[in-house]
């Protein structure tokens, strides 16, 4: 089974970048893409992804307001804060609102490649960062 995958990130390159990556692995599928806050909450109620990659800093709704609102209405919702920086503060606060971890943009590259390599050796794991409370990929919605 393919992870679904959302990408919230106001830097359209960014999507691009996430969405060409997903393209060339079999058990990845970018389901959605929102440029904004209230875009990623849509996004979320529709497509209902496995995992959403949310970045912090968009316009009209920060990534951590769309956290809580996703959060709120969808609690087992599987957040990964997407950050420049490993010392970023506001990956704290996402993580109090239930993010479940955080990428750094640099290594987007490498670690969704990492994670894809993982399923399709029959491990539906994501990397050490991507599972801070679960270990094991999410069940399936039926």
């Amino acid at each position: 089974m393919a992870i679904r995958i959302l990408v919230a990130d106001d830097h359209a390159l960014l999507r691009k970048g996430i969405r060409l990556l997903t393209s060339t692995e079999s058990d990845m599928q970018l389901v959605a893409e929102a440029s904004t806050g209230r875009e990623a909450v849509q996004e979320f109620r529709t497509h209902r992804p496995d995992v959403t990659l949310m970045d912090l800093q968009m316009p009209d709704m920060s990534g951590v307001e769309a956290i809580i609102a996703i959060r709120g209405e969808f609690p087992n919702a599987r957040v990964i804060v997407l950050t420049t920086y490993a010392g970023d503060a506001q990956v704290l606060r996402a993580l109090n609102a239930g993010a479940r971890g955080y990428l750094l943009k640099g290594k987007i590259n490498t670690e969704l490649l990492e994670t894809s390599a993982r399923s399709t050796r029959g491990r539906s794991e994501f990397p050490p960062r991507w599972r801070v409370s679960w270990p094991n990929m999410p069940e399936r919605r039926g």
